[in-house]
């Protein structure tokens, strides 16, 4: 007998003592293991969770929670063949295993990269700028996101047992909260495999990661206001959690990515000699049989000039002869097996009711041939097109969730914006065209009724990811039927999980919560120069006050020479004095800052190494010969990194002139040592 599916709960693993129901490898029926619907006790993972997993993840930076994610995917690459031989046996083949296990492993890549790269090394996000509430500037807010004290639970769909799971955990796990990961059963073997390979590999926190197996039931019953649950799955099911009484009232917050019937429109300036014909074509065949048409994001309608629905039909019904249907590990096949004789049974449903106002132009939803298989005992299937009657509406209301597409006809552009709004939300959009002003027209009027656009045409085919492919970048999600939530997003991600706060109080209180420097706070002006203090010396608001220099002509004048900078404001003298915004010969911007760098730089090699940009530049008053400036230099942040031996400091800068009126603002940027602890 097969074994029985663990848990991995409380920091350990959880084996359930029935024999549990079969698990059925959809290429040929053979039992792959048992699933039993007797888990562990969910109330106490929740509680786990909580007092121990995010306890032990908020004691780490964003960089750190980030270097973690960095080291976990690298060390789940290294069993990439264990993964992949037991995706096939999901009916997964090579390139569908990739976009799932890959993809997943890419996912936290990316999370890693942009956790790195664009939070700090801390565990407060600053959002936005200071705002002042009083006149005096001893008063103000920053907005900020904080870690919550709750925990991030995931159930999952059965087409990514991977990347659903990575996608999920990679934003949560970097905002700082724990996950329980709730596996589809038909796919949760694989699932277990990977989760045991992330245990196992000693680099996650404890309690950060657990898995529940099985049943969901009871889930959301001990979940509270600080908790988070991410669906992805059916509307129904979609629809059963928002009105749990832990979400009506309890404040749990829910995500939920549901169905989502997709459209592809090919624009109406395309003919069939187009390269965008060929391009728009491929995408459709691709959609349908990646992962059999499996994908939350694939092409279901397929929206097309009716000039052009003979030659459209006809080049898809052409390349879809070409799609072997087999063995998921046959290297031959194109498309594999759906996942369980159960699901192609509700494909052949569905795809009974589209019929019902389309025509059957490919396929036959009965029988396949199959290449390297049984087909009657996996859970084979064709690729289905349909062609729909004027004014349909099943191939708008009805998802078939396998390798079927409907071709549907418009005679305006306003018609398929219509038309593509029929959907009624989706996750995902495309527009094949090479027409700017169709491309504007489409994607504004469809753009409220998705979460993701692609246009593709000649230019960006190459680069392309596809219309099916969520990236980590980007939001995943769509409005309406698709369920209004999203997912990834980079850092939008993982401030999802988080909670924004609004602080008031005065500048220096604001300075000690953050630990960012604020504009109004105490400056530390020492015996030392800031730029001779390596980061274990140097502290948030440790500042430079620089001696004065006078801006003289001969300053403009050669800065003009020098750099044939030779706007009129520095160098022609009535042409400057008309100007109501100079009144005269004015210094360059760029000398000023120029010369406020000469006043605060340290010239002797010592702890700061370089520096690496300016941020955030405004002139503020122009600068006239002979004024005099100097300038105020304040340690505003300070980001060690993790994997070198020096970090990051952003300086706040203010170059004030004679009468103490700032003319220019901006934040330096350096590198500098560590030193010794």
């Amino acid at each position: 007998m097969s074994e029985v599916l663990e848990s991995y709960a409380q920091g350990s693993w959880f084996t359930p003592t029935d024999e549990g129901a079969p698990l059925a490898d959809a290429n040929t029926g053979e039992t792959v293991a048992r699933i039993s619907k007797n888990g562990p006790d969910v109330a106490a993972m929740v509680e786990y969770a909580r007092t121990v997993g995010g306890p032990e993840l908020r004691k780490l930076t964003f960089h750190q929670r980030a270097n973690i994610l960095k080291e976990l995917a690298k060390h789940l690459m290294g069993y990439k063949d264990e993964f992949y031989a037991l995706s096939h046996r999901t009916g997964a083949t090579a390139r569908d295993t990739m976009v799932d296990v890959d993809g997943g492993f890419g996912t936290l890549f990316s999370f890693s990269s942009k956790g790195r790269r664009e939070l700090p090394n801390a565990k407060v996000i600053l959002d936005g700028p200071l705002e002042q509430l009083g006149k005096g500037g001893t008063f103000v807010a920053q907005h900020v996101y904080t870690s919550r004290p709750g925990v991030a639970v995931q159930i999952n769909a059965f087409n990514f047992p991977v990347w659903g799971m990575l996608e999920k955990l990679a934003p949560a796990f970097i905002a700082g909260l724990p996950s329980i990961v709730k596996p589809a059963g038909q796919t949760s073997y694989l699932t277990v495999a990977v989760v045991k390979r992330m245990v196992e590999s000693g680099l996650l926190p404890e309690g950060s990661l657990q898995l529940l197996v099985g049943s969901h039931r009871g889930l959301l019953d001990d979940l509270g206001p600080q908790d988070i649950v991410g669906f992805t799955g059916s509307a129904a099911t979609g629809t059963i959690l928002r009105n749990h009484p832990n979400v009506v009232s309890g404040g749990v917050r829910l995500n939920v990515e549901a169905d989502s019937l997709n459209c592809s429109i090919l624009g109406p300036d395309v003919g069939p000699e187009d390269p965008e014909f060929d391009l728009y074509v491929k995408q459709v065949v691709t959609e349908m049989t990646v992962k059999a048409g499996q994908k939350c994001t694939a092409i279901r309608r397929v929206i097309v000039p009716t000039s052009m629905a003979e030659a459209v039909t006809e080049a898809l019904t052409d390349r879809l002869a070409k799609v072997k249907v087999g063995a998921a590990d046959n290297p031959d096949v194109r498309m594999g097996a759906l996942v369980s004789l159960d699901q192609r049974e509700e494909v052949r449903k569905a795809v009974k009711a589209l019929r019902t106002s389309s025509e059957l132009v490919f396929g036959d939803p009965e029988r396949v041939e199959v290449t390297g298989a049984d087909d009657e005992s996996g859970a084979f299937m064709s690729p289905i097109l349909l062609r729909a009657e004027p004014g349909a509406k099943e191939p708008h209301d009805v998802e078939a969730f396998g390798p079927v597409s409907t071709i549907i006809t418009y005679d305006t552009v306003d018609e398929a914006v219509e038309l593509a709004a029929r959907g009624q939300g989706s996750l995902v959009g495309s527009l094949v065209t090479n027409d700017e002003d169709v491309s504007r027209e489409v994607v504004l009027g469809t753009a409220p009724w998705h979460g993701r656009i692609l246009v593709l045409n000649r230019d960006d085919a190459k680069e392309s990811t596809g219309h099916g492919s969520p990236l980590p970048v980007l939001v995943h999600g769509g409005p309406g039927r698709a369920g209004g939530g999203e997912e990834m997003g980079g850092v939008r991600g993982v401030k999802h999980h988080m909670q924004r706060t609004a602080i008031q109080g005065s500048p220096d209180m604001l300075t000690a919560i953050t630990g960012h420097w604020t504009t109004g706070s105490r400056r530390d002006i020492g015996d030392v120069h800031p730029f001779r203090k390596d980061l274990t010396e140097l502290r948030i608001g440790d500042t430079i006050a620089s001696a004065e220099r006078t801006v003289t002509r001969s300053d403009i004048d050669h800065f003009a020479e020098f750099t044939g900078d030779t706007f009129y404001a520095h160098t022609d003298e009535e042409a400057a004095a008309a100007n109501p915004l100079f009144g005269g010969i004015v210094a360059h911007g760029y000398l000023v800052v120029s010369l406020a760098a000469g006043l605060f730089v340290d010239p002797a090699p010592g702890p700061v190494l370089a520096n690496f940009g300016v941020d955030n530049l405004r002139f503020l008053t122009p600068v006239k010969e002979d004024a005099v400036i100097k300038v105020t230099l304040t340690a505003k942040q300070i980001t060690p990194r993790t994997n070198a031996d020096y970090g990051e400091v952003r300086w706040d800068a203010v170059v004030t002139d004679q009468d103490g009126e700032a003319v220019a603002t901006y934040d330096v940027l350096t590198l500098v040592e560590k030193g010794e602890e």
